[in-house]
């Protein structure tokens, strides 16, 4: 039998769980493993379904637009796939921002059955003018507290809760991880690692492989950046850490924004015409008109502390 090792904790090696890294490997539990394969299966379907069907009807559809044919205007309409743009484009949809200024995100919980599809590039709807502030949300909180609190982690909140849980015999877990935290030394483990990849950044800054997804943002109908998808604990300690800047990549554009871009451009020339202009979009740091409760307003960001020169 294999052994995963991290702080001298020796772990029987499991199946890592489609979202899983190898960091929380001593946390890995036996408990999980039919979870954990059942999501890997789920995974494996669903990437073999895209692989298979998905992306080449894609492509096949792609093609319609490119080339100018009957069916193109559906496609643009229905606002292009994604996958087929990001194979095309690559590395120049990737925008550097100061991770300070990324301070506002798309909050979907006002979106309701009108959310765009992730599958889509461009977005139609009022998706951008419903904001979250990622000053305040739970991501920061976490990581600041095991920062504030790091040579005595029973001391942070969420400790408190993950013991709490176990206390009332419902320890948290988690199938996409693979964890089981049913002990207060794994909970100790599992805030140990968050802190581990916190120091790991102050030492050497932002590395855009290290983590399962890229840093998403979405294009606004004013060219501004506002943030989605996942990777929002890495946003959160580049911010702790004032980092100067991190790479994003821009996974979906305003329908308003992209008209105006492209102007009625199709295939390689709109795609040129929006390489172009990725680079002039910053951060929105304005809370949206149809935000639900008032701005919680200015947050007292720490000291830059990263050591990279």
């Amino acid at each position: 039998m294999s052994f995963f090792l991290h702080r001298g904790i020796e772990t029987p090696s499991l199946p890592l769980p489609p979202s899983g890294d190898r960091a929380f490997a001593p946390l890995l539990d036996a408990r999980m493993r039919w979870p954990v394969r059942r999501a890997r299966w789920q995974a494996a379907l669903r990437d073999g379904f895209q692989r298979r069907v998905g992306i080449p009807i894609e492509e096949s559809w792609w093609h319609l637009w490119e080339r100018h044919l009957p069916g193109g205007d559906r496609l643009e309409g229905l606002g292009l796939p994604r996958r087929s743009l990001e194979s095309r484009l690559g590395e120049r949809l990737v925008v550097h921002v100061d991770p300070r200024a990324l301070v506002r995100s798309v909050d979907w919980r006002g979106t309701g059955r009108h959310r765009p599809s992730s599958s889509a590039f461009v977005w139609d709807g009022d998706w951008d003018l419903r904001r979250g502030d990622l000053r305040h949300s739970s991501r920061y909180r976490f990581i600041s507290d095991i920062d504030a609190h790091r040579h005595d982690l029973r001391l942070t909140e969420r400790f408190r809760q993950l013991h709490a849980r176990l206390e009332s015999g419902r320890p948290w877990s988690s199938y996409q991880q693979g964890i089981l935290l049913d002990s207060d030394e794994r909970i100790l483990t599992y805030l140990r690692v968050y802190l581990s990849f916190l120091d790991d950044m102050t030492l050497r800054g932002f590395d855009a492989t290290r983590g399962k997804d890229v840093l998403g943002v979405a294009v606004t109908r004013e060219g501004r950046l506002l943030k989605i998808n996942r990777g929002l604990h890495r946003l959160a300690m580049a911010q702790r850490l004032g980092l100067p800047s991190i790479p994003v990549q821009v996974k979906s554009v305003h329908r308003q924004w992209w008209d105006a871009v492209v102007a009625g451009a199709r295939g390689s020339q709109a795609l040129e015409r929006l390489a172009e202009a990725l680079p002039g979009c910053t951060p929105e740091w304005r809370p949206g008109p149809l935000d639900p409760a008032p701005d919680l307003g200015e947050v007292a960001w720490p000291e830059p502390r990263h050591t990279l020169s």
